[in-house]
């Protein structure tokens, strides 16, 4: 018995496949990287892909390009070229709608040269340091923030996945992939109206929090704030922290142990607990009577004494915007875990945080508050906000090698003026090929992704860390799918359902159709994944009409980055997700009428810009 004689045929098996996939990606489960290579071994399984070809994607110039991208991005963080810029978006004044012209105009701008979640993640601790410098709730200048990453990455070729998969695909078909500056002319419009919509209107539709920023009210931590004596006859006497860790089961931070008025921060203390010795520590309720019912730990002060000295703390912390804590060594710091970090799905334990890290979790928020179950039973997620504590010199290092962005204000490094305009340079010498046809845009990149390492604009090891590996997989074993669609039939099939639909309606609103069906499917899936999916079907649908592929291919491109309504469409969403406050339903509330004007807007200047 054959898969035909069941009714199996090809195209029905690759919608099986796709819409396991779809429901794998909404389901969140795995990661989206192991559910697309999931789907390529499944069709090549089912005869869908040739498996010789089955890993061509990995050497697809799409994907060579993206990565490359990712490195020079890196390469003019490094340099100093955009702290240069956040220097001055420091300075701007406290009207709220200046600041988000200035912050959303930066971001734009900036997102069209380099990838855009890392124009975002760079301009992300400028947000919080404006709002918590102005009073700023971070909730009215995240969401802006993110939403205009995605439409600076509309304007130029390399600014998203999405532009660069639809440019190599119009290659595969006719031969000539679209240029540097081909998306410009309607990017720009879109970003220009979009950003105006945003700073005139949107920002009235994001949620506001009430009080300090969103992430103060997350972490109140002098309330918890404790001094804990060993006593005599304290089963912590005679203890390591470690085996005080392990007797007490739980993963509860020591900031500082206090001897004969030495101050030594945690991480740096190896020897035994000693009666007299004090303990400063982040502790609640719960935890503080975990600590006194097994080891004998109590606190020094009173109840009343430990509020008022407790509330001193607090306006202190508040003034000092979270200067380290009175312990030699020690700074107390709010991360956000990013898509692509080693701790998401893993723990406390898994990842030795103190051990190989030297950090202390004290705190985990997620969805707009503190999480209260026990720090060891907590498994990160992209997105969640933490309050780590380490060494002041090396914490950076830390939280770079774990994934994380820091959302405290930080210093600003200029960088070195000869290695920030020799990475202008190099950039502007591949944007030259590009646009002159020299070289194909995933040689061009790459070439000046190579010569960034190789005059040392950015080491290796962060050139590496700078490649995201999951999106690579992403793209590398989607891509193969996407071939399958088309070479089945399933994208004609849905090409001649649009066609049937829109046959007696001008060709308009069938390109409205695909914006919509394109743009849902961004805000449930990758946005690299969508571009893949729907530029088969777009293509089946100007042959239907026969009419030119551009127009179709420009809708996609445009639709495919409109992922404002979730924060798991795209990147940019899900990091501003903790910082804000934001809860999921939050963003369609900006989202949805933003999505409508970019569509109004796209869609004619497409058709002008780009005829039937």
């Amino acid at each position: 018995m054959t898969l035909e004689s069941l009714g199996l045929t090809p195209s029905t098996l690759v919608f099986i496949v796709l819409g396991l996939t779809l429901v794998a990606f909404i389901w969140g489960r795995f990661r989206y990287d192991l559910v697309a290579l999931a789907a390529l071994l499944g069709s090549v399984m089912l005869g869908l892909v040739p498996a010789d070809d089955a890993f061509a994607g990995f050497g697809h110039p799409a994907v060579i390009t993206v990565a490359a991208v990712l490195v020079l991005s890196r390469g003019f963080e490094r340099s100093g070229v955009v702290d240069v810029i956040a220097n001055q978006v420091l300075k701007v004044g406290e009207r709220l709608m200046l600041q988000l012209l200035v912050l959303v105009g930066t971001v734009v701008v900036l997102s069209g040269v380099m990838n855009n979640v890392g124009a975002l993640a760079l301009l992300l601790p400028v947000a919080m340091r404006l709002a918590r410098e102005h009073n700023t709730s971070p909730s009215l200048l995240l969401m802006p923030l993110a939403f205009g990453s995605l439409l600076g990455g509309l304007t130029t070729l390399i600014g998203t996945p999405p532009n660069i998969i639809i440019s190599a695909y119009r290659g595969n078909i006719t031969g000539e992939s679209f240029g540097m500056f081909s998306f410009s002319p309607v990017g720009i419009v879109v970003a220009l109206v979009g950003l105006a919509f945003i700073v005139l209107v949107g920002w009235r539709l994001t949620p506001k929090r009430s009080g300090q920023a969103a992430a103060d009210d997350m972490f109140d931590t002098a309330n918890y704030l404790v001094e804990l004596n060993v006593t005599k006859d304290s089963k912590a006497n005679g203890l390591t922290l470690q085996q005080l860790r392990d007797e007490l089961d739980e993963t509860i931070p020591v900031l500082a142990v206090v001897r004969e008025d030495n101050r030594r921060a945690g991480y740096q203390f190896h020897g035994v607990l000693q009666e007299g010795d004090i303990l400063l520590l982040e502790a609640g309720p719960d935890e503080l009577k975990l600590l006194e019912d097994k080891v004998g730990l109590s606190a020094i002060a009173e109840p009343e004494e430990q509020e008022a000295a407790q509330e001193q703390e607090t306006d202190a912390k508040k003034d000092d915007e979270r200067q380290p804590v009175d312990t030699e060594g020690l700074q107390l710091i709010e991360a956000v875990v990013r898509n692509d970090s080693m701790m998401i799905n893993r723990s406390v334990r898994q990842l030795r945080l103190n051990h190989q890290f030297g950090l202390h979790l004290v705190a985990v928020a997620r969805d707009g508050g503190r999480l209260k179950q026990r720090l060891r039973d907590i498994r990160f997620q992209t997105g969640d906000v933490l309050l780590l504590q380490g060494s002041e010199n090396e914490i950076a290092d830390s939280l770079s090698s774990l994934g994380c962005l820091p959302l405290a204000s930080r210093e600003l490094h200029l960088g070195q003026p000869r290695k920030l305009a020799i990475s202008v340079g190099i950039f502007a010498l591949a944007i030259v090929a590009m646009l002159f046809d020299l070289l194909p845009a995933a040689v061009a990149t790459s070439t000046a992704a190579l010569v960034s390492l190789l005059i040392g604009v950015l080491p290796l090891r962060d050139g590496y860390q700078a490649i995201d590996g999951p999106v690579i997989v992403l793209l590398a074993a989607m891509l193969p799918v996407g071939e399958a669609l088309e070479t089945s039939g399933g994208a004609d099939i849905i090409a001649d359902a649009l066609l049937r639909f829109g046959v007696e309606w001008p060709i308009i609103v069938s390109l409205a159709g695909l914006f919509l069906l394109s743009m849902l499917l961004s805000n449930v899936v990758n946005n690299a994944a969508a571009a893949l999916l729907m530029a088969p079907i777009a293509a089946s649908l100007a042959n239907g009409f026969d009419a030119s592929l551009d127009p179709f291919l420009m809708v996609v491109a445009v639709s495919a980055s409109c992922a404002f309504l979730t924060p798991i469409g795209h990147q940019s969403n899900t990091l501003v997700l903790g910082p804000g406050g934001y809860r999921f339903g939050d963003y369609w509330k900006l989202g949805l009428p933003l999505s409508l004007v970019v569509m109004a807007v796209a869609i004619p200047a497409i058709l002008w810009v780009w005829p039937l």
